[in-house]
């Protein structure tokens, strides 16, 4: 997701003379036939979608950079192994395989489906169920059901057309309260189970598992993040906290686009090879930037605080998604084990309530303090640098929290405490705790055409539900 609403023309455009001058046409090859083949592992079997809902949705209306090729490019599924295959080139097809609970991973470039074994596995994965409980929730309207407020239907119905944006593309509508899922509704082919990947909402689930390790004090968000790369005496990185890096505020150099890391996303790279590799540009809390290496570094940094890595790969799941039911989310590695909790999460918008309804519960669920008390107020807190107050065109861009945005005094229409996890092709998570409420919207939006307008649809669904309270 991009953190300035800027003209997706001119961000294509920069970013397409920004690549062709570092990667080459085979290095790009490769990232096309990486993307089609990681898109197709994740959603056929995490998800359950079928080729032609795959075409349809995960690869249409992708970067400008891959998707001629992308939809060019033969593809090759292997249900048996669960396993996708994307010839290109003369190198070795670029290949993703599926695992229990962790989803879809992608072999490096040049390597062959014989190594596919050596992948991380969890030791005891739980399969995720068939069918979502529906717990916590005590009351929930039936799915693509009319809730019986008229205003709030109608702006469910507007989110499902261009009403909020030309390029929008909406697959799923869930607001709810700690008790009751208020609304539900899903496009055509999709169920409270069919999950859909994240992209940038996964810092916010990032964060959540740091927030985990905090209360268990496994880590300190004011101490240096640590890591072994950064550790010879000389390097000043060693400066870098923790809250520097969930501020968006590390000072690393994350080049043009701090949020294109195609190395690691398409091109089956590891953060351990890309992320730690890169030098200061100002000093450390400095600057706000948006950088999905800032997000994989804290990641990086919890994990060099586990001495096995099958604990490290079971933390999330044992210690905060089981605990809260969000079964059917899917937190994916590099084929070295680094959770990719910048973007790779596949996860259902009943598993995003769960997680937005643990922070309207200051991070307890039934009798455990899973969070810090704390947390919620933590990641609610404007960090000491802040994005522009505007974009280039005028409009509102939400402060920054600790992986997550802040839509306070910036967006008078919304509560103060009103924050959000946003993720690119409008994937959205609004936790609201005056009005005791999260909003989440999933979607295809498509690159280069106008964006859903979450802040608008917020607000009319404020709007709605106050009109029955007065």
């Amino acid at each position: 997701m991009r953190a300035l609403r800027l003209s997706l023309v001119g961000v294509a455009a920069a970013l397409s003379a920004h690549v062709s001058a570092t990667e080459t046409q085979t290095t790009i090859q490769a990232y096309a036939a990486g993307y089609k083949a990681a898109f197709t592992c994740s959603a056929t079997f995490n998800a359950g979608k079928t080729m032609a809902q795959i075409n349809a949705q995960e690869l249409t209306g992708i970067y400008p950079l891959v998707q001629d090729l992308v939809t060019e490019m033969p593809v090759f599924i292997d249900p048996e192994l669960r396993m996708v295959q994307v010839a290109y080139d003369d190198l070795p097809p670029r290949t993703a395989v599926w695992r229990p609970q962790l989803g879809c991973v992608q072999l490096p470039v040049g390597a062959t489906a014989g190594v596919v074994g050596a992948m991380p596995r969890l030791t005891d994965p739980q399969p995720a169920p068939a069918t979502d409980s529906g717990a916590p929730w005590v009351q929930l309207n039936p799915i693509n059901s009319s809730t019986g407020n008229e205003l709030l239907d109608t702006a469910i119905s507007g989110a499902f057309t261009d009403y909020y944006g030309a390029g929008a593309r909406t697959t799923a509508v869930l607001i709810a309260t700690p008790e009751q899922i208020i609304a539900e509704q899903y496009l055509d082919g999709f169920t409270p189970e069919t999950s859909q990947r994240t992209w940038s909402v996964a810092k916010s689930i990032g964060a959540s598992v740091i927030g985990v390790a905090v209360q268990q004090g496994l880590i300190k968000v004011d101490e240096p993040a640590g890591l072994a790369n950064w550790s010879h005496p000389a390097d000043p990185r060693g400066q870098i906290t923790l809250e520097h890096l969930l501020h968006m505020a590390s000072g690393l150099d994350s080049n043009v686009a701090g949020n294109r890391t195609d190395r690691v996303y398409l091109g089956g790279g590891l953060v351990s090879d890309t992320a730690t590799q890169t030098a200061l540009e100002v000093p450390p809390g400095t600057r706000w930037k948006y950088a999905n290496n800032d997000t994989l570094l804290a990641l990086r940094s919890l994990r060099e605080r586990f001495a096995d890595i099958n604990d490290y790969l079971s933390f999330p799941f044992k210690q905060l998604l089981n605990k809260i039911g969000m079964q059917h989310t899917f937190p994916e590695t590099d084929w070295q084990g680094n959770f990719i909790l910048s973007s790779q999460v596949w996860t259902t918008s009943r598993d995003l309530a769960r997680l937005g309804i643990l922070h309207l519960q200051n991070g307890r669920w039934d009798d455990e303090q899973i969070l810090p008390e704390d947390w919620l107020s933590y990641i609610s807190t404007p960090a000491p640098v802040q994005p522009a107050e505007q974009s280039s065109a005028g409009n509102a861009i939400p402060g920054y929290g600790a992986q997550w945005w802040l839509f306070n005094e910036r967006f008078p229409e919304l509560p103060d405490d009103t924050i959000a996890a946003r993720g690119n092709r409008g994937q959205y998570l609004f936790v609201i705790p005056s009005e005791n409420l999260v909003i989440i919207r999933r979607g295809h939006d498509l690159a280069g055409e106008p964006p859903f307008r979450e802040h608008e649809f917020a607000r009319d669904v404020l709007r709605a539900l106050k009109s029955v309270n007065k």
